[in-house]
């Protein structure tokens, strides 16, 4: 028999429409579909950040079952309903997938990948083209093995020019064709660059790349730079994910033992990921300040009043002294930080920004970054929305990614939706990206301006004079996404 927590108990009692109650499945359970889009409904009813903004998750909207099932069936499928009938205007990144898979793999950094980390930007002469940028090589892959460097440029797969399409709102993103060629399991780029008129001159150089399962350990550069007398440390880091957690609690020790009195946290790429991997960051970078607020949980109304009156400490994310395998937090106490940061730079990225805030100087330096302060859960078919519930329903993999709350830090500060503002304004220039952990590559070299005391005066602070439309990661829908994995109420 399933023991039900108390928390769980008051919301069952809140929702009388949510899959708490098995009536609903039990008339719908032959109808594949339907069932589904019950427990889409059911989910975002429950748990969804935005509920109030969608008068049909109301909590009595519908008086009968028919008129509820009109509803559900009023949507040609799953992802029409999602969309179109329970996701907020307000709401860039909730999402859904009929594989759930292909989820939990991305959020472990499982990936086919041909090694060629890409931004995106449009062809100057013309807009209805687009070339690639390589802003990293992936070790071990294709790419890497190839030859493939960072900031070569190429605007043609296999002879076919990229293109792009007009968006509703007027912007442009790659065409559907372009994508389906970058998603290949194998492709040729031919290489080139752009002449004083911006045309893109072919270089004659092409690579052959395949496309491999591969496992991308988000710890990219962990180095210790000795300038001046001053040892300063440099931790590129491209995406919070747990399973990797030991291996950036190590980087930490190794600038443990190397003495860094500074430390430059570059997240120029990072789109997010796991809110207790940022926490556990967090308490890497300082040490000083365990057991204090880094960030208040705000759920929907309904959530919220249960949390508060159940547990209300599990709003609270902590500094804390340990990793999720219980080792030892290697903590550096520092009192001031520095981080690049760009327009890639998204959610859990910004939580630890926005966390630290409070408590240490923190600088940043680059571009503005995205501005998504909110998080999601996966939820998934069962009676407690969770994977392991035996009552998981195993005849579809459908499962869908809400976001469920939004926080602010120590000092009650939300983070602006349009973004954090870099200090120090320095964008990427496609044309002269330079070498990642170089002290003279551009953002790093003018983070260690900061803190070396060097004059800035002479630095040129032009914008890239090409428009970035895209990024390799944003082929996802899983991309920008900051969640939690720990299901808020288990009931087994």
């Amino acid at each position: 028999m399933k023991k039900i927590t108390p928390i769980l108990m008051t919301l069952c009692a809140l929702f009388l429409l949510n899959s708490c109650a098995t009536d609903r499945d039990d008339e719908i359970r032959p109808l594949s579909e339907l069932e589904i889009k019950n427990f889409i409904y059911s989910g975002m009813q429950l748990y969804y950040l935005y509920k109030p903004q969608i008068p049909e998750l109301a909590n009595a909207f519908f008086e009968t079952q028919t008129e509820f099932n009109t509803f559900l069936n009023g949507f040609e499928s799953p992802e029409s309903l999602f969309y179109n009938g329970l996701v907020a205007d307000v709401d860039r990144f909730s999402f859904i997938t009929d594989d759930y898979l292909d989820l939990e793999n991305s959020f472990a950094g499982i990936s086919k990948t041909s090694g060629i980390d890409y931004g995106v930007a449009l062809d100057p002469g013309d807009p209805n083209f687009a070339f690639a940028f390589v802003r990293y090589v992936l070790p071990n892959t294709s790419a890497s093995e190839s030859g493939v460097l960072r900031g070569m440029l190429f605007n043609t797969i296999n002879g076919e020019r990229l293109t792009t399409t007009t968006n509703a709102n007027g912007s442009y993103s790659l065409s559907a064709r372009s994508r389906e060629l970058l998603a290949s399991d194998s492709f040729t780029i031919q290489t080139g660059i752009f002449d004083a008129n911006d045309d893109f001159q072919p270089s004659g150089t092409s690579y052959a790349l395949i496309q491999e399962e591969y496992t991308e350990n988000p710890v990219f550069i962990a180095k210790t730079l000795d300038i001046e007398g001053k040892k300063i440390g440099y931790l590129m880091y491209n995406a919070y994910r747990r399973n990797f957690d030991q291996e950036l609690n190590a980087a930490f020790a190794q600038f443990q033992t190397d003495g860094i009195e500074d430390l430059v946290l570059d997240l120029r790429y990072n789109g997010g990921g796991s809110v207790e991997t940022a926490i556990d960051l967090t308490s890497m970078i300082t040490g000083q300040f365990d057991g204090q607020i880094v960030t208040q949980q705000q759920w929907n109304p309904e959530i919220q009043a249960a949390f508060e009156a159940e547990d209300p400490e599990s709003l609270i994310d902590r500094f804390d002294s340990s990793i999720s395998n219980g080792n030892a937090i290697n903590s550096l106490n520092l009192n001031r930080l520095y981080v690049i940061g760009t327009g890639s730079t998204a959610s859990a990225s910004e939580l630890t920004i926005i966390g630290l805030d409070p408590y240490i100087d923190v600088q940043t330096i680059g571009t503005t970054t995205v501005g998504k302060f909110q998080a999601s859960i996966t939820l998934y078919d069962s009676d407690s929305f969770g994977k392991n519930d035996e009552s998981l329903n195993l005849s579809h993999r459908y499962a869908i990614q809400p976001l469920v709350y939004t926080y602010s830090n120590a000092a009650d500060l939300i983070g602006p939706p349009a973004g954090i503002s870099p200090d120090f304004e320095l964008a990427e220039n496609i044309s002269n990206l330079g070498t990642l952990g170089d002290p003279d590559e551009p953002l790093l070299s003018l983070a260690l301006d900061q803190i070396l005391r060097r004059s800035t005066a002479a630095r040129k602070r032009a914008v890239t004079p090409f428009e970035i439309i895209g990024e390799r990661q944003n082929q996802s829908p899983f991309y920008q996404r900051m969640y939690i994995e720990e299901f808020p109420f288990p009931n087994l």
